[in-house]
């Protein structure tokens, strides 16, 4: 028994370390409100009990697609990564928790619709979610592009008030609401934008994958998080042209790249990380049980 708190008190500090290399000192304290000029519904931080220190616009005119429809090979695991657990609740209900309750309760307004993009074998275990009409679901495509267009057409039909979609990864629980109010914001002034955060390590591009072609510039790069929030006419037009041109996209906003038009880029967090390892799953742990100390205390 000695021993394996010793083996526990090793991982833990393992833990820290990890934390603190990739994140810094900033993980320790709260997720920061992030800033906007825009005047709207409330003020917004990263809790609603705490909703009042930066503007924030209106959510009913944002519609939601949230992806799970991916099946998380790289996690080892005997389930799809959405659907493990993390801090008592799965990695997909903290996204759902957030669109579907933190977000309205800050004043600013349900979100037009949720839709849960998902294997219909999973349904049945996410089906009281729906139960209030704010969420629908609709089924994956063979790659993220089909997701989303599925997810698009769904939003389309069933909210055709929604003016804007955002495109979330629920392999990302640990996305903020200021974060999600913030890229919202710059959305509807400039008609796409991007959570992200500038890119911290040196990258290295290689043709053959073995020596070194060139350094690419550092303070050009940035890392791209979710969501991705853009106007649906534009993402409507954008997939015409996917289609038309036969484009593979990776991400939602390159679609609105593609037709020349520019996207916003939202300054982020960088623990909004992506769950794609088991290791990931314990520094997300981690975060988030240092975010419910900091709103105790």
């Amino acid at each position: 028994e000695t021993h394996t708190y010793v083996f526990l008190d090793h991982m833990r500090a393992f833990i820290l370390i990890c934390l603190l290399v990739t994140f810094g000192e900033g993980w320790l304290a709260p997720p920061r409100a992030i800033k906007t000029s825009r005047s709207s519904c409330l003020h917004s931080s990263t809790s609603a009990d705490d909703a009042s220190s930066s503007p924030s616009p209106g959510l009913s005119d944002v519609g939601f697609v949230l992806l799970a429809g991916g099946t998380g090979s790289r996690m080892k695991a005997n389930m799809p990564k959405q659907f493990l657990e993390l801090r008592g609740d799965t990695v997909l209900s903290h996204s759902l928790t957030l669109f579907l309750k933190t977000l309205p309760s800050m004043a600013c307004g349900s979100p037009a619709k949720v839709v849960l993009v998902m294997d219909e074998r999973y349904r049945s275990d996410f089906a009281s979610w729906a139960e209030s009409g704010g969420l629908v679901f609709a089924d994956p495509g063979v790659e993220r592009q089909g997701s989303v267009e599925n997810g698009l057409a769904a939003l389309a039909s069933c909210a055709p008030e929604a003016k804007f979609v955002a495109v979330h990864d629920s392999a990302r629980p640990l996305v903020t609401p200021a974060e999600v109010l913030a890229v919202v914001g710059d959305a509807k002034e400039h008609g796409a934008a991007v959570l992200g955060v500038p890119c911290k390590a040196t990258i290295k591009e290689s043709e053959d994958g073995e020596t070194v072609l060139r350094t690419i510039p550092r303070s050009r790069l940035w890392e791209i998080h979710t969501p991705q929030v853009i106007s649906v006419p534009t993402l409507l037009r954008g997939f015409d042209k996917v289609r038309s041109d036969g484009l593979e996209v990776t991400d939602d906003v390159s679609i609105v790249e593609a037709m020349g038009e520019k996207v916003k880029l939202t300054l982020g967090e960088y623990t909004n990380l992506k769950i794609t390892t088991p290791e990931d799953l314990d520094v997300a742990d981690a975060i988030l049980r240092d975010r419910e100390i900091s709103m105790a205390s």
